[in-house]
């Protein structure tokens, strides 16, 4: 059963389940997907994921997505950190630049508790 009145629903994910999740979340009624992919180098993406050893190469995971798009619609958000992923912007772009999806770069917000940690902002100064 559908939810009456709504037209999208959808999830945000680092893609590491989304591949087992995928035909229940479908049959469920999801129709987006936001994959959360701050890098596109395997290292880092088992950093940000904090799981090593998930054989998940994170530009599997869009292609995959990529793949099966015609049924979704299909969102990627990099949250860009000063010395971290900063110089992988132009990669980004390249790399989904002809893929079926929106690439959106996103500013960290660099909160601990009540503190700001501005040394990561990559925004204007």
């Amino acid at each position: 059963d559908k939810l009456e009145g709504l037209k999208t629903i959808a999830v945000t994910t680092n893609g590491i389940n989304l591949t087992r999740l995928l035909p229940r979340l479908k049959e469920a009624g999801l129709n987006a997907i936001n994959i959360s992919l701050d890098t596109l180098v395997p290292a880092k993406f088992e950093f940000i994921v904090r799981r090593k050893g998930t054989n998940l190469s994170s530009k599997a995971t869009v292609l995959i997505l990529a793949g099966i798009s015609c049924l979704f619609y299909l969102q990627v958000n990099c949250v860009v950190m000063r010395g971290f992923n900063e110089d992988e912007v132009l990669d980004f772009v390249d790399f989904t630049k002809d893929l079926p999806l929106d690439v959106r770069f996103i500013e960290y917000m660099p909160f601990d508790g009540k503190y700001c940690c501005l040394e990561s902002l990559l925004g204007q100064k």
